[in-house]
């Protein structure tokens, strides 16, 4: 006899970098029970769930659909727990559904559809050809400041690689947000909406940032050529979460837990590097960075420039990602930001 399907609508109202782990749970609840549920999704994302074969439409109105307010309780055992961020839904989820679920693959679940693919990138746009080029992060949220680094080094690292690799900006320009401009970089800050910037991803041949959305969908968006299977990404990450916890086994995590006192039991978790004055909860001082060195966590402050160079030249040497001829870089040059 036929088990009917049960109908689920998954929930969850965080950032895209949380919706991006809900994706890769939602593959896994289906590789482990499969044709047993439906599933629908409600998330401020729905850019991410493009072309997923495993959501289809469910109304909410549906007497025989179950709503569930995903969430993922595991991360605060995440000092003194061996997990990943990828076990915080499926846990989750298993737990709610009573069934045993576990994460099959070490990344989120974004597809890309084939016409897609076939669509040049913003950059080919504006270069007028297929030149390699690297994502860069140079800032972030403003609710989690403690994350960010220095934009001078960010802006040395894309001067070191000045005629080898084309980096590309990216960053949100609302008020909730601080990107500050690099030079000589193609500037896309405030131009891409989700959908283009997960294409954005999908041609780019390595990323640097901080932990952020950038570093998941650096995992879960496949590459567009293979070799390599796993894209390139330097993250400039600290001490504030464990990096079992957040890190990918193909990328460079620079972390310091366990070389401070404050990150010696695993990340601190706090917020912000200094109070804002915005009336958050995050100004509180339990939320407050403790260490600050030269406005930087000091947990950041440790990261060097020559760190996260060395870290990407590990991919180049290594062959994973390609370096620009002499007349690529000659034909990209007028379209650099000053």
């Amino acid at each position: 006899m036929d088990v009917i399907p049960k109908k689920l609508i998954l929930r969850n109202n965080l950032s895209p970098g949380d919706v991006t782990m809900l994706t890769a749970a939602v593959r896994d609840l289906h590789h482990h029970h499969p044709n047993k549920f439906l599933t629908d999704v409600r998330t401020p994302c729905p850019a991410l769930w493009e072309n997923n074969p495993l959501v289809c439409p469910i109304d909410e109105n549906d007497e025989q659909a179950r709503i569930i307010d995903c969430k993922y309780p595991l991360i605060h055992r995440s000092n003194k727990e061996p997990y990943h961020f990828l076990h915080g839904y499926t846990q989750f989820l298993a737990e709610e559904l009573g069934i045993p679920i576990n994460p099959t693959k070490f990344k989120g679940d974004i597809h890309i559809a084939d016409q897609e693919k076939g669509w040049i990138s913003q950059v080919h746009e504006i270069v007028k050809a297929p030149i390699p080029f690297w994502i860069i992060v140079a800032g972030g949220k403003k609710d989690f400041t403690i994350k960010w680094w220095e934009e001078e080094r960010y802006q040395k690292v894309v001067d070191y690689f000045e005629g080898k690799i084309l980096f590309v900006q990216v960053g949100e320009t609302k008020s909730s947000h601080h990107h500050p401009a690099l030079e000589g970089v193609i500037d896309l800050r405030g131009k891409t909406d989700l959908r283009q910037l997960v294409r954005l991803v999908y041609h780019s041949a390595g990323v640097v940032c901080p932990v952020t959305l950038m570093m998941h969908l650096a995992a879960a968006v496949e590459t567009k050529k293979k070799p390599p299977l796993n894209r390139p990404c330097v993250v400039v990450a600290g001490g504030r979460e464990p990096p079992h916890w957040e890190a990918y086994p193909s990328h460079q995590y620079l972390h310091t837990v366990g070389a401070l006192p404050c990150c010696d039991h695993g990340g601190c978790w706090k917020s912000r590097t200094v109070p804002l004055g915005d009336g958050d909860s995050k100004d509180m001082p339990d939320n407050l960075c403790i260490d600050v060195v030269d406005n930087l966590p000091k947990c950041m402050h440790m990261i060097s420039a020559d760190q996260v160079i060395r870290s990407v030249n590990y991919y180049l040497i290594g062959n994973t990602s390609p370096t620009l001829t002499a007349q690529e870089w000659d034909s990209i040059k007028p379209h650099l930001s000053p």
